[in-house]
């Protein structure tokens, strides 16, 4: 039988446990347990296909990734995420690094790149900057600092809680030095140029939130996962999910699609099962929720049960992190034809990153506080085989869920017609940003598509349309109800909102959250010594 499959299991078997989600963070729970304790899972996935942000989509003989546009620390066998997937998809995941210049910042129309390897991207910065080889060096090495605190601070996370109780504090408080301090008040006590500041923060997108609102371990964790460079699943971001499901199926478990669930049974405070919205019910041992915290807590269990109210009360204080829109564009060229690489492209109209987002949301006329431009098709050897003749690209903007919320209760595409407009308007001025920085698609667009922080509401079931769960304030890394174990016993958290953002973020979730559940540490155990 396939592993990924819409239809529903009988409600009487047996599973030893259930996951609630296939994105990264819950296939990686579950294919972990299957691999490493043989158990038997049932992945429930409220959308028609699975893996969450690193699913696709099709329009019109074009495809293209929702949320996975590349990856650090897997171009070689030793690269720490590399392990991660090697040892959930049993080594069917194959990847192709991008270009040495993997990002390229355009700020105020100045190029600036992000080059792969630490001494080529401290020379290449401090050629741009030869005043600031002192700051430079003290950047990289902050950078470094905090990714280095950051391994016993997320160790603690996975212990029991009599254990993490006693060693928590010791294990954390290297880690919550850089935490508790915004990007911005780092950088401002290592230079005082604005330029240099504008050029290290220009990936702020990658997180959602500019520097002086963003914890400074956020922005050193994803600076440093990018040092060695980028790379990009080859065959698509869907192969993920489809190289991780042979794993889960030989120990008997399934991924079900257009399966939502809507409640997490409980007996006695215990976690016994789920209930979807169809009415169905399905029992194990041990259930694990891959919906996020907040949802988990608010809309997925019951008011009685233990310890809702007080985690609640605790995520009240850390807000969703941003929306975006993104336009997705297809053309009937190949990449190669139209001389496009696989290089990001991150566009700002000045260095000043806050103060851009500030006029952004003041005016939303104003120019976009940034635009990311990725190409898929030109990132992903196999593209051509699959859409021959074809090339795609992807122009994303962050916008508040606020632009849209007036919309937000009427069904996906039979939205009012000032919806529309809105969003055609956006789509407009994101492709004339497009054909700006890449001149050879003018004319050329042959198909063209937004979506808005709802298509991420409607899809993802994230309340806000948000896309990096909770957002990376320095308060987020204090909060104790995001850790794998919940009050309720034999329910287990996994996630970005357990770990940190992003695809690898939430792999490490799913890491932690197996390694809480199995009680052994699945990051240097014999037995999974390739994670």
């Amino acid at each position: 039988m396939n592993a990924l499959s819409s239809r529903h299991p009988a409600p009487g078997e047996n599973w030893d446990a259930i996951v609630i989600g296939s994105g990264i963070g819950g296939l990686a729970v579950a294919g972990l347990l299957s691999a490493h304790a043989a158990k038997r899972v049932l992945v429930l996935e409220r959308h028609a296909v699975a893996g969450g942000f690193t699913h696709v989509f099709h329009r019109r003989g074009y495809e293209w990734d929702v949320g996975l546009h590349y990856v650090g620390e897997v171009d070689g066998p030793g690269g720490l995420a590399r392990r991660a997937f090697d040892a959930l998809t049993e080594g069917r995941l194959e990847w192709a690094p991008l270009p040495e210049v993997y990002d390229r910042a355009i700020i105020g129309g100045s190029p600036f790149d992000f080059v792969r390897g630490l001494e080529p991207f401290r020379t290449r910065l401090k050629g741009y900057f030869p005043r600031e080889t002192d700051a430079i060096d003290r950047y990289l090495a902050a950078v470094i600092a905090a990714r280095k605190a950051s391994v016993p601070f997320f160790a603690a996370k996975s212990l029991p809680p009599p254990l993490a109780f006693l060693l928590g504090g010791v294990l954390r408080r290297g880690f919550l030095r850089w935490s508790d301090c915004t990007t911005a008040e780092v950088l401002d006590g290592l230079t005082r140029n604005p330029e240099l500041k504008g050029v290290l923060l220009a990936q702020w997108g990658d997180y959602g939130l500019p520097p002086a609102q963003s914890s400074f371990a956020i922005h050193a964790m994803i600076a440093s996962h990018y040092l060695q460079g980028a790379s990009y699943p080859v065959g698509g971001a869907g192969r993920l999910a489809e190289a991780i499901a042979p794993v889960i199926e030989r120990s008997g478990g399934r991924i079900v699609l257009n399966a939502e669930v809507t409640e997490i049974l409980q007996e006695g405070g215990r976690a016994v099962g789920v209930r979807t919205r169809d009415g169905a019910e399905f029992r194990a041992p041990l259930v694990v929720s891959d919906a996020g915290a907040r949802t988990t807590y608010e809309r997925l269990l019951p008011p009685s049960s233990p310890g809702r109210q007080a985690a609640l009360r605790e995520l009240e204080g850390t807000p969703p992190s941003t929306g975006h829109l993104c336009l997705y564009v297809g053309v009937k060229h190949t990449a190669a034809e139209l001389g496009i690489g696989g290089s990001n492209l991150w566009i700002h109209p000045g260095f000043d990153h806050d103060a851009n987002l500030r006029r952004y949301e003041a005016d939303r006329r104003e120019p976009f506080p940034f635009a990311y431009l990725s190409f898929p098709s030109a990132k992903d050897p196999d593209f051509a085989r699959r859409h021959p003749g074809r090339a795609t690209v992807e122009v994303i903007a962050p916008i508040a869920f606020q632009a849209f919320a007036p919309w937000q209760h009427e069904p996906w595409r039979r939205r009012a017609p000032d919806y529309d407009a809105l969003k055609r308007e956006f789509a407009r001025r994101l492709q004339d940003e497009l054909v700006r920085q890449v001149p050879a698609l003018a004319g050329k667009i042959d198909y063209a598509e937004l979506s808005t922080p709802l298509s991420t509401r409607h899809f993802m079931n994230h309340a806000a349309g948000e896309m990096y769960g909770l957002a990376a304030t320095p308060g987020r890394f204090r909060l104790r109800c995001c850790r794998p174990h919940t009050p309720v016993r034999n329910l287990f958290l996994t996630g970005q909102d357990v770990a940190t953002l992003g695809i690898v973020g939430a792999l490490a979730g799913g890491i932690l959250t197996a390694s809480a559940i199995l009680r052994r540490n699945l990051t240097s155990s014999p037995a999974a010594r390739r994670i």
